[in-house]
Formats: C-alpha cells, sequence, structure tokens
C-alpha cells in the first residue's frame, strides 16, 4: 500500500497522521486568529514534529445528525448534550477552505494533507485534495458512502471502533465490489472518548492482521497521551502500519477533542522513540553479522592441550581441555578428535587445529 507515494509496509517505520480535526477552531478562539490561519499553524506544527500527515473533518451538521442525537462521549470533558449542536459549532469550513489548506500544505510542508468527508458532497469536493480517503468508524455500515469513496478508487483508511467482523467484512466486501485490487488499511479503534488505557486492547491489531492478511493494519488512538508515548509504540510492537492520532496545540483547551490529543512535544518523543526502536530492530532472519566476527573467532573455546602430547601419542580426553579462543578445533568435533594420533609433538595449552593430529 502506497499513500502519495509513500510506502506502508515498513514495519518499522508506521504512517503517523495528525488528527487535527476540528480543534483548529479553538486554538483560533484562545489565540485571536482567524481559524484559517489556526489551521494553518497546527500544520506546521504538526510537520515539525516529525508526522506524515495531517487530517481534517469535512462535514455538515445538517447533513451529518439529527437534532436529538445524543453525546456519546464524557460530557465532563466536553458538555454538548447532542451530537448536532457540537458538529454545528465546527462546519464553517467547506470546499473553499479546505482547498487553500491542502494548497497551502502542499507548498510549504512534505507531509499529506487528509480529510475525512462525512457526506457525499465532502467525497466530491476531497477527491483533488486527499492522496486516500479516510472512513471513520461510525461510517463502517454506512455502505453507500463507502461504496461512493470506493469508485474514487484511492487508498482507504477504513477505522473499525465499535465493529463486529461481520460488519468489517460487509465494509470490506463493498470496497471490494468497486475496486479490483484495493489499497486498504483497516484501523482498530475504540469508540470511547477518551479510551481508558485498559480499554485500548491493542491486540485486536494482530487480529486484524491475521483475518485480514491482505490489508494493512492500524491504530486510531483515543487514549490520553502517556508519558513516552507509550500506548503508540506499543500499537506498533503489535503491528500497527499506521497509527493516527488527535492533535492539539493545547491539551487544556475545554472541549471537543483536546482533551486525549497529542500535542507537538507528544507528536516528537513518539517519532524520536519510534526511531531508536527502528534502529535496533534490525534484520528478521537469525544469523551472525558482520560485527560478530571477531566473538566469533575469540569468544568461543577451541581444544587445547591439557598436557605435553607426544608425536604418534593417541590422544584421549584426558589430553584435552577446552578454552578460548575459538580458532583451533571446536568443541563440538571432541569425539572426531579422542583416539586420534598426533602428528608432532603438540605442546601443554597450545590450540589443537586439524593440522595437529
Amino acid at each position: 500500500m502506497r499513500i502519495n507515494g509513500t510506502s506502508i509496509d515498513d514495519p518499522r517505520n508506521s504512517y503517523l497522521i495528525a488528527e487535527i480535526g476540528v480543534n483548529y477552531f479553538d486554538i483560533a478562539e484562545e489565540r485571536d486568529i482567524p481559524p484559517l490561519n489556526a489551521a494553518k499553524k497546527m500544520v506546521t506544527e504538526a510537520a515539525n514534529a516529525g508526522v506524515d500527515a495531517v487530517k481534517f473533518q469535512s462535514y455538515s451538521a445538517d447533513r451529518l445528525a439529527s437534532k436529538q442525537s445524543p453525546a456519546y462521549w464524557d460530557t465532563e470533558e466536553e458538555s454538548t448534550e447532542t451530537q448536532y449542536e457540537l458538529f454545528e459549532q465546527y462546519d464553517d469550513f467547506g470546499k473553499a477552505e479546505f482547498e487553500e489548506i491542502a494548497t497551502w500544505t502542499e507548498k510549504n510542508h512534505d507531509i499529506d494533507f487528509l480529510s475525512t468527508p462525512f457526506d457525499f458532497e465532502a467525497v466530491d469536493y476531497l477527491e483533488d485534495l486527499v492522496p486516500a480517503y479516510k472512513i471513520a468508524s461510525a461510517d463502517i455500515t454506512n455502505h453507500p458512502l463507502i461504496r461512493h469513496i470506493a469508485r474514487k478508487e484511492k487508498p482507504i483508511l477504513l477505522s473499525t471502533g465499535a465493529s463486529t467482523i461481520g460488519e468489517i467484512d460487509d465494509a470490506v466486501q463493498v470496497i471490494e465490489e468497486e475496486t479490483a485490487d484495493p489499497e486498504l488499511a483497516l484501523l482498530h479503534c475504540i469508540l470511547q472518548y477518551p479510551t481508558d488505557p485498559e480499554n485500548a486492547n491493542l491486540r485486536m491489531i494482530e487480529h486484524l492482521d491475521q483475518v485480514y492478511p491482505e490489508y494493512i493494519v492500524g491504530y486510531s488512538d483515543h487514549v490520553p497521551p502517556d508519558e513516552g508515548m507509550i500506548t503508540l509504540l506499543n500499537s506498533v510492537f503489535h503491528g500497527a502500519r499506521i497509527i493516527e492520532k488527535h492533535f492539539t496545540l493545547n491539551k487544556e483547551l475545554e472541549g471537543n477533542d483536546h482533551y486525549h490529543a497529542m500535542d507537538p512535544s507528544d507528536a516528537k518523543e513518539f517519532t524520536q522513540n519510534l526511531a531508536k526502536i527502528s534502529k535496533t530492530s534490525g534484520i528478521f532472519r537469525k544469523r551472525p553479522i558482520s560485527v560478530e566476527s571477531d566473538s566469533r573467532d575469540h569468544a568461543r573455546r577451541s581444544l587445547v592441550a591439557a598436557r605435553d602430547i607426544q608425536e604418534g601419542e593417541a590422544i584421549t580426553r584426558d589430553h584435552l581441555a577446552i578454552k578460548r579462543p575459538g580458532t583451533g578445533i571446536p568443541p563440538t568435533m571432541i569425539e572426531f578428535v579422542i583416539n586420534r594420533k598426533a602428528k608432532h609433538k603438540i605442546k601443554k595449552d597450545e590450540i589443537i587445529g586439524a593440522e595437529n593430529i
């Protein structure tokens, strides 16, 4: 799988998406700047932190939720009581704004621009702006929307929060019906905002990899950042090739997605720690490597004369000691040496080689 030319197949170098979502509206209010400027500021901060992509959300409250749709998040963190009320606060951006952000991102930063479409109109206006489509967990049963996205024949990132394998199968089948050889990533996700660490269930990444070996697996995270970004690193350990994490410039801001988001320092810490892990991961197949050649010769042991052995004398076990270095006959061949005769005198503590017997 490739996103805008970037290979997603390297298990040591996961593709990190900073999910800006609609957090730029709160940043704009906090800093008293236009939302468009706040969005660009967040893109810059994310790029400087080492992410591979930034992602926004493209929706209209009127097309997304009824006015009676109840909250499904922690209302102590986000007090809005209905989904419609929350989404209505953050749906001012449309085609023109996202075109500007996408163009500006491409011009100024070497990262990808993504946005999750929540309706058909957004799918269409994002087509020329994004190298891949993200489908939210909540839309995994929205087969008409999935089918419309699949027909665009771009890579698809499908979140699987709160989904059964049967529901994932059905969504995958819709995509496969529309695309002969889809580039598809299935992202493990827990739809709890925020997600308690004990609910992260990162081993589900391995299950997805077993059930869908032909596709990339990843992780969309809602666990609050921890010291060292261990949760995200653990997701890589369990096989996540793509990681999506909400992003903010101020985790102390109330509401929306700030309270479980990473900030630039978190993103830097993750990318740096992942680089360290990647550096030490190395090759898969077990074998000696070049830096071990001296150790193989000198730290291993050889057969050594325990006392003087006379020319023509039959060698017994008592004649032999096992000592370093390993440049003579190895101890694995001790039975081959016993009862052989010495070609010439072998002095005590002399390393025994094939030329000696």
